[in-house]
């Protein structure tokens, strides 16, 4: 089993979990992570790729957190796709952190399905 790149992982602040995304990761269970959800944990990770110098890809993902900030870094409820630059995960994370502050997480996954 490998563990996270903890050197190279970026979390933002908590935000908590709204009404409809809570309804929403249970209806999906995901919510079988064994620690109450209250808070969506948003973090940048860094995937280094093998070469010579330290090269990164870099994700973004968002994991189910408690209040404490404990959360299943096997398990995040959504990873996007790679992208090339720190800048580009910075932005990304950003529409991600408005969608789950806007209790609209469902409505984006729903839309992702659908394209």
């Amino acid at each position: 089993m490998q563990t996270p790149n903890y050197r190279d992982f970026f979390q933002k602040a908590l935000i908590p979990i709204g009404l409809n995304d809570r309804k929403s990761l249970k209806e999906s269970e995901k919510e079988i992570y064994g620690l109450p959800s209250t808070h969506w944990l948003i973090a940048l990770e860094g995937e280094q790729l093998p070469q010579i110098e330290e090269y990164f890809h870099w994700k973004v993902s968002i994991y189910p957190s408690n209040l404490e900030g404990a959360f299943p870094w096997l398990r995040p409820f959504y990873t996007s796709e790679t992208v090339e630059t720190f800048d580009q995960a910075i932005e990304l994370a950003r529409v991600l952190e408005t969608f789950t502050q806007q209790d609209e997480l469902n409505s984006l996954f729903l839309r992702e399905k659908i394209s």
